[in-house]
């Protein structure tokens, strides 16, 4: 399955809402495959990353325990038109994603 990251961005009040959804399995590392009964080996995002023009403003540290394709929720209120949101992500394999919206 691909890994693909969306963005959307929703003005809230004084500022804006930040979602990102990662279409990613979030393997805990401890369930078998049904067919080999082979451990299906680890693979989670370990970090996600939240910057506001080119500074970070949020992180968020993510665990074998987060369901599979995560929805990741946060506000800014210094967020206005024009801003650039960007988000970036790892997994534990060492890939990830990165996205990028101007707030509108």
């Amino acid at each position: 399955m691909p890994k693909q990251t969306k963005l959307r961005i929703k003005k809230s009040g004084a500022g804006v809402e930040i979602m990102v959804l990662v279409t990613h399995p979030m393997e805990a590392g401890s369930e078998k495959n049904g067919e080999t009964g082979q451990v299906i080996p680890a693979d989670y995002i370990e970090k996600m990353t939240f910057a506001l023009n080119g500074a970070v403003v949020a992180e968020a540290r993510m665990s074998p325990g987060v369901a599979q394709d995560p929805l990741t929720v946060i506000a800014l209120r210094q967020a206005a038109a024009g801003d650039r949101v960007a988000v970036s992500w790892r997994d534990t394999r060492g890939e990830g994603g990165t996205t990028e919206k101007v707030i509108h």
